[in-house]
């Protein structure tokens, strides 16, 4: 643990009032990671990838940084997997946190656009506040924490801020209905070609803002309730996390976990209705179906650094219920053979199967055809690794990415020769509707 712990002595409680305080810090992060949340800022070297340039920046002073000669992202973060974690404990205590974009994930393996936005970001933060025993705790192992913490505590003492996201348009979809459906038929023609046997097809939704994406960013949090929910701020970048996915889950002693997503029914206000939602949903052969691809998949994913043997399927159509939906979900596990670098093993794995389709490679070709623009931070990963290799990575899904003026989201579905065209546009809708409607809550009064 690190060396310098100290119980904050704030008004603030929430992580969203330190936030909206903290704001304006390099690499402000935030992750609720299973209800484990941490915050961290000013980290002590970052790299970033923007305009197709890795950049590496070492901080001089606090929050004040200098361009170094960058190096990769496997020597830039030196995990030590054989430095003995301490008991089954994952969540954060020191090391680095970031995002791969979907862009940046799907370019190791086909030729894709690039948003214009930075496509991965990855701090190494040694100094960070963690909520433990109902209070907010400063950590920290460097030189400087003493003095780190009384400038932390200053920003801490003034007046409140407020922090405002107004939108200037409704959010609205980049596709019309009829292109959705045309995109889907290409979908069924290239499954009939035997070019693909599933496609995650997925769909933008754009608004011009004025503000910051953090000043509403506590009221999507408490509307999804999403076990992964982050935030992430990195000059004219925001990036916020409604994400209910585990991508993987890297545990002591080199084991690793996955959870993906694959089958999704509306919830209701009626038990009744909810309960019919939900049986129907655990008892669809077209889902089950859909998500036994993408486990087969990813049991592939892991094969190729897991000791032989090690790749199991320990949770078969599990059905997890949201706020908003109710998802079906399994769960694979496997061991890491000794030699493998996790941070080696996330890249490869990335972007994740349940948001691609199978088989990958060939899936992503069909999506960057299809899809008419980059995603983005969309379907990429946010999360962390601890200095000891175990840490955990979501898929960025139900989440906003916020560029200079522009904000963005996604929403989409795996389709195959057993989908309706119908139910699966609704289904996009299903999935963000809630999230939509509040986002469009917040768009300016005509004058």
């Amino acid at each position: 643990m690190p060396s310098f712990n100290h119980k904050l002595n704030t008004q603030f409680t929430s992580a969203f009032d330190l936030l909206l305080q903290l704001k304006g810090l390099t690499g402000l992060t935030y992750l609720h990671d299973q209800n484990n949340p941490v915050i961290a800022f000013s980290p002590k070297a970052f790299l970033i990838i923007e305009h197709s340039t890795l950049q590496q920046f070492d901080r001089i002073e606090f929050d004040q940084y200098q361009k170094k000669i960058a190096t990769s992202i496997i020597e830039f973060t030196n995990l030590n997997p054989t430095t003995p974690a301490k008991g089954n404990n994952v969540n954060f205590q020191g090391g680095y946190i970031g995002f791969f974009s979907y862009d940046y994930a799907a370019q190791q393996n086909i030729n894709n656009t690039i948003r214009s936005q930075p496509c991965f970001f990855l701090g190494k933060y040694q100094t960070f506040l963690k909520f433990q025993n109902n209070a907010w705790y400063f950590h920290s192992d460097e030189d400087e924490a003493q003095y780190i913490y009384d400038q932390i505590c200053h920003r801490l003492e003034q007046p409140k801020k407020n922090v405002k996201l107004n939108l200037v348009s409704k959010c609205h979809p980049r596709w019309s209905k009829q292109q959705y459906m045309d995109a889907f038929d290409q979908v069924e023609e290239y499954i009939k070609a035997g070019d693909c046997y599933q496609i995650n097809l997925t769909q933008e939704f754009k608004a011009k803002v004025e503000g910051s994406l953090l000043g509403q960013a506590n009221a999507l949090w408490e509307l999804t309730h999403a076990p992964y929910a982050g935030y992430l701020n990195i000059n004219d970048f925001e990036l916020l996390s409604c994400s209910p996915e585990l991508f993987i889950e890297f545990q002591a002693e080199r084991k690793v976990k996955t959870r993906p997503i694959k089958g999704t029914m509306p919830r209701f206000n009626d038990p009744k209705q909810d309960q019919i939602s939900k049986n129907k949903l655990s008892q669809s052969e077209k889902d089950q179906a859909e998500n036994v691809m993408i486990v087969d998949l990813l049991r592939n994913d892991l094969s190729v650094y897991a000791e032989t043997g090690s790749v199991e399927t320990t949770k078969l159509f599990e059905i997890e219920s949201f706020n908003q939906v109710h998802h079906m979900v399994s769960e694979i596990t496997a061991t890491l053979k000794e030699e493998i670098n996790p941070m080696q093993m996330l890249l490869s794995a990335l972007p994740g199967g349940s948001i691609t389709g199978a088989p990958k490679i060939r899936a992503m070709q069909i999506i960057e055809e299809l899809e008419g623009a980059p995603r983005g931070a969309y379907c990429g990963s946010l999360g962390y690794f601890n200095f000891d290799g175990t840490g955990r990575w979501n898929i960025l899904i139900r989440s906003i990415q916020k560029y200079q003026n522009e904000l963005s989201m996604w929403a989409g579905g795996g389709i195959t020769i057993a989908s309706d065209a119908e139910a699966e546009y609704q289904e996009c809708f299903d999935k963000i509707s809630a999230m939509l409607d509040l986002l469009n809550t917040w768009q300016q009064s005509e004058k």
